[in-house]
């Protein structure tokens, strides 16, 4: 059996100009897997378009796995910032479809960012034990995130408010994913966000 290859950063930035450096590394590995696909992006490739050298991309990266899972994360922490941000637009007494349709929004609003990239990230390129943790911290952050503000409602009529947190994270990531990438039954845009919003709202009022 083949030794695992490693997907961990082999050394961390800590000075600016080596933190400038990474940050070019990651933007660069973005462009060239969009623009190449993960099989065809090379670490030459991404040297050459990040303006650095192959031995400096190999003083932080062990192979393009590492950076593959590098930008993963950062894609992954600016979803859960910007639907942070946008759950906390709303009040306390706010109406569950309000809520229910911003989250669903600000979603496929990230997934439309760079969909080719996000297609090779979780899409096409191999997921690995790295990349797998990386998304399940996702989606408990973000289930924790909608559960306080289900918690809250008193529409919810769902006994297990964690349980129901995860099913929805876990519905509207797949749903947008789909969407945005081979679209769904012809709906539009608008039409798509309402049938989620509908298909969760009656989820979560639903009375056993």
């Amino acid at each position: 059996m083949a030794a695992q290859r490693p997907l961990s950063p082999r050394k961390r930035p800590t000075q600016r100009r080596s933190q400038a450096t990474v940050e070019a590394i990651l933007k660069a590995g973005a462009r060239v897997f969009a623009r190449r696909g993960y099989a065809g992006g090379t670490t030459n490739h991404i040297a050459e378009v990040a303006g650095v050298s192959i031995g400096t991309l190999y003083e932080y990266f062990p192979n393009k796995g590492a950076i593959l899972v590098a930008i993963a994360q950062s894609q992954l922490d600016r979803m859960i910032a910007e639907v942070q941000h946008s759950i906390a637009e709303g009040g306390v007494d706010e109406p569950l479809a309000d809520l229910l349709h911003r989250f669903v929004s600000t979603m496929l609003e990230v997934h439309e960012s760079d969909p080719k990239l996000h297609r090779v990230l979780f899409g096409e390129a191999p997921h690995p034990s790295e990349l797998h943790a990386c998304v399940l911290q996702m989606e408990e952050t973000l289930a924790h995130t909608i559960e306080a503000r289900l918690s809250a409602c008193p529409e919810v009529a769902a006994l297990d408010a964690d349980t129901a947190a995860h099913l929805v994270v876990q519905t509207v990531e797949a749903l947008t994913h789909r969407f945005v990438h081979h679209g769904i039954h012809d709906l539009a845009r608008d039409a798509f966000i309402d049938e989620v919003v509908a298909l969760l709202g009656s989820y979560l009022t639903r009375k056993l």
